[in-house]
């Protein structure tokens, strides 16, 4: 007897002649079509997405990259001329630098009464801060009023082309931070807590941005009329001593193929279970209409 590997055959065909097409069949048809063609489209969208996912640390692991944190501000002063107003630095270590000017372009606005200051420096890893003000000024604004628009304020590393990375507005919670509404003898404090942070892209690129959160208190050392300091805008900051990772990594081949034929299998079989239980009822309806039930 010669073998015949047919007898293997578990998708047994069916002559289209003993076939029935209905309309409800076709109308499931084409809406699991759709309904696969959906979820397949999803499923792709989130193999090609990256996923990230985070880690905690004590301190940063590459401690040769956390000597000192980059810091970028851009601050408009509405009201204080450019010629008076300077960057302040102060830390835990001992440093104190008044009037700031590397890296530091100041640009005169509302008709030379304000001033806007876009500065780059770095900070050690200790507690300090650095602040906007008049100290490093050879004499006095008769006006000290100290109300400010905050463009930007950021630690570390660019975030920008990396579209995964979550909660963005941590890395900036200060942008476009309006502070004109205040008394103009009061000085601004803003309480800051640093975050560093890591950022591993799929291709092992590494970022070391900041997130920090702040608390914005005012007070008034300066009386207009009973003399006293100018006020000054604040910005005291302190490491946190954890480390938050990110890193993107994309979603396994063989868990997409996976995902692709329980989407496919599972439609067609829970479309097909639909359509023979409409069409056996539609025809133990159309006995019954026909007097046939037995």
């Amino acid at each position: 007897m010669q073998f015949d590997i047919r007898r293997f055959d578990i998708y047994r065909k069916v002559p289209k002649d003993l076939t029935q097409p209905t309309n409800t069949g076709a109308a499931i048809s084409l809406a699991c079509i759709s309904f696969i063609s959906t979820l397949l489209l999803i499923e792709l969208y989130y193999f090609i997405t990256p996923e990230v996912a985070s880690e905690l640390f004590v301190d940063i692991p590459e401690s040769g990259n956390a000597d000192r944190i980059p810091v970028h501000i851009d601050i408009s002063i509405l009201n204080i001329g450019c010629q008076y107003v300077g960057i302040d630095i102060q830390d835990d270590l001992g440093r104190h630098e008044v009037g700031f000017i590397d890296n530091t372009l100041k640009t005169p606005e509302n008709n030379g009464a304000g001033c806007r200051i876009n500065a780059s420096f770095k900070i050690n890893r200790v507690p300090g801060n650095f602040h906007i003000s008049t100290h490093s000024a050879e004499s006095q604004p008769s006006n000290g009023d100290m109300k400010h628009v905050i463009h930007e304020l950021t630690f570390g590393d660019t975030i920008k082309g990396f579209r995964q990375i979550p909660n963005r507005k941590a890395f900036h919670p200060l942008r476009r931070f309006n502070n004109t509404n205040r008394p103009s003898h009061a000085s601004h404090d803003y309480l800051l807590k640093i975050v560093p942070t890591i950022y591993e892209d799929l291709s092992n690129i590494r970022r070391y941005p900041y997130q920090f959160t702040f608390f914005y208190r005012e007070y008034s050392p300066y009386q207009p009329h009973g003399g006293g300091m100018i006020p000054a805008i604040w910005f005291r900051y302190d490491i946190i001593p954890i480390t938050v990772k990110y890193t993107e990594h994309r979603q396994k081949f063989y868990t997409f193929i996976t995902s692709i034929c329980a989407v496919v299998g599972g439609s067609f079989t829970v479309a097909s279970i639909i359509d023979s239980l409409i069409f056996t009822a539609s025809e133990l309806f159309k006995k019954f209409e026909l007097g046939k039930t037995t």
